[in-house]
């Protein structure tokens, strides 16, 4: 399902919790869902027992300079296609540059971002920081960057679309 309120989700996720289910969460822009994305979900699901996604809101991917033309899909549409996976439990949209009120919120028992992150990295000025390690670390649980699939990205179709 995908939540527009995020202490909806909160219950959600302590109900979960209230059943002794392990809790994943990631974020994107997933905007041109491929291979890559789904085969990053999969793998951030066999982390635990329910995957919260947090899609950036079309707000949030013009400020990260995707490039002019994203995104692509609007977010009730990529949170609608993530939402449709089977690996996933939950979707929210946000509107901040990062996830960092949801993972404070929620307190996931295990934080997933890509092979481009790095879970040893502990300056938050490293692009390669994961936003919410501290938070998640703090309250026992782990933190795991899962490799990207080779030749897959957004920005790659993007670019061979435009004849790139």
């Amino acid at each position: 399902m995908v939540y527009t309120n995020l202490k909806e989700l909160i219950a959600l996720v302590a109900q979960w919790k209230g059943q002794g289910r392990r809790v994943v969460f990631t974020n994107g822009v997933f905007d041109i869902l491929h291979i890559g994305h789904v085969t990053y979900l999969g793998e951030a699901k066999s982390q635990g027992d329910k995957l919260v996604v947090g899609i950036n809101s079309d707000a949030s991917v013009k400020r990260l300079d995707k490039g002019p033309d994203r995104p692509i899909n609007q977010e009730s549409a990529r949170a609608g296609v993530v939402d449709a996976l089977r690996c996933v439990d939950a979707v929210i949209i946000f509107g901040e540059d990062t996830p960092m009120e949801i993972i404070a919120a929620l307190v996931p028992e295990v934080l997933v971002k890509g092979g481009d992150y790095s879970p040893e990295v502990s300056d938050p000025a490293d692009k390669r920081y994961i936003v919410g390690s501290d938070v998640v670390r703090a309250a026992g649980g782990s933190v795991v960057a899962i490799d990207m699939v080779e030749g897959y990205s957004t920005t790659a179709i993007v670019n061979r679309m435009k004849g790139n």
